[in-house]
């Protein structure tokens, strides 16, 4: 069977989101694909990092921080899917690949410091030979301006990864200021030519993304 790559928002897992149990819902509903899900760590890891911060962590200590949150919401979307899900989230690369050849749901979280839970996701999607990663995030795609300054700002139906690079290339990468995507996740959608879609988080979009339905933003490698 295919298998799609879904990161999935931390705002998922967060009191004000749609619910951890309507997500699971929508990927056990998913048949067209294997589901491997990478959770965010949202605003529950931005607070630690925040505090840690403010408290004199280290940089790398703080993404360590960052991604024992996302292994915890990973530990807990295992639970809300029950037997469908794999029992643990995957430690490394190989691991998920591991997991992924059971047949079962994964769900994993951050891997290494200095590396977002999105390019941790397009790292998963080449290791498992996803056939899509889905990044479904807080916004409805990629715009041409920023649309929370730009009232006329346009949703672009595609874009290419070189074009992408340029608009989050002065991004500052610092724990817990991920967005969109970082440099790692598209020098891997480059090179693996993955097909890529950048969605609104909700459970139907997640679900209809991995079917394949032309949702948000393509991102397209080559291009």
């Amino acid at each position: 069977m295919k298998r799609v790559v879904i990161k999935l928002s931390g705002r998922a897992f967060a009191e004000d989101g749609p619910g951890l149990a309507r997500y699971a819902a929508a990927l056990r509903g998913i048949r067209s694909r294997q589901p491997v899900v990478v959770a965010g760590g949202g605003r529950i890891a931005r607070h630690y990092i925040e505090q840690a911060r403010a408290a004199g962590a280290d940089e790398a200590t703080l993404d360590e921080i960052g991604i024992d949150v996302s292994r915890l919401n990973a530990r807990l979307l295992i639970h809300v899917l029950g037997t469908r899900a794999y029992p643990y989230p995957p430690a490394t690369l190989r691991e998920a690949l591991e997991a992924a050849d059971t047949g079962r749901i994964v769900v994993a979280g951050g891997l290494h410091p200095g590396q977002s839970t999105n390019g941790t996701a397009a790292l998963i999607a080449e290791k498992v030979g996803a056939s899509l990663f889905v990044n479904a995030t807080d916004v409805d795609g990629v715009y041409d301006r920023d649309p929370n300054r730009f009232k006329g700002a346009r949703r672009l139906r595609s874009i290419g990864v070189a074009d992408l690079r340029k608009k989050l290339s002065s991004e500052e990468t610092i724990a817990g200021g991920y967005d969109l995507m970082d440099i790692v996740a598209l020098k891997t959608i480059e090179r693996s030519r993955m097909p890529t879609r950048i969605i609104k988080s909700t459970p139907s979009n997640v679900a209809r993304a991995a079917g394949g339905a032309a949702l948000g933003t393509a991102v397209i490698p080559g291009r």
